[in-house]
């Protein structure tokens, strides 16, 4: 994690990816984070968090901190691919404007999973669709499970809601969808 925390100068951290796709943060709407245990303090954010072969895997924004304010060892990052597609909008329309796909829905859990005949909960139940939205146009219908879009797992809402953010205005998707 580099930065410049607390105005002292460029520093460099290290540290481990704990989890990716923390989508419980709360500190903004994209709501997906990665989360790592690099050191991040006040005035790191902004900073790069890179990967060991110097790649940028995302860009630190917030610290997990008690009262005092300092870093408990607890550090999240917006990943680099979002920050791409925020960039990407930016630059083309001049304000930041994202994908929408028209749904909502909730993740399938044993319960779910049993009476529709899976073998195990997988992906994410739509149980709501904005008419003329695309996923209404494209003959989506409440009821069925999106299991992937474009190859990458949806489990939930939110992880949905981040594949779809980071694609541009117009891009085409392919899901899976039972």
């Amino acid at each position: 994690a580099i930065g410049n925390p607390f105005g002292l100068g460029q520093t460099v951290t290290s540290g481990i990816i704990s989890a990716l796709a923390r989508t419980q943060v709360g500190i903004n709407d994209l709501n997906f984070f990665i989360q790592t245990d690099a050191a991040i303090n006040p005035g790191n954010s902004g900073g790069a968090l890179v990967a060991l072969d110097g790649r940028l895997v995302g860009i630190n924004s917030a610290i997990y901190s008690n009262k005092g304010g300092g870093s408990v060892g607890i550090g999240f990052a917006i990943p680099s691919n979002m920050a791409q597609s925020v960039l990407r909008s930016i630059t083309t329309y001049g304000k930041i404007i994202r994908p929408w796909i028209g749904i909502e829905g909730q993740p399938v859990n044993s319960e779910i999973a049993n009476s529709m005949g899976l073998k195990r909960p997988i992906g994410m139940l739509i149980n709501n669709i904005y008419p003329g939205g695309p996923a209404d146009r494209a003959g989506i219908r409440v009821g069925d499970v999106i299991l992937n879009l474009n190859g990458k797992k949806i489990n939930d809402q939110e992880g949905l809601e981040f594949r779809i953010a980071t694609k541009a205005v117009g891009d085409r998707i392919l899901l899976k969808i039972i």
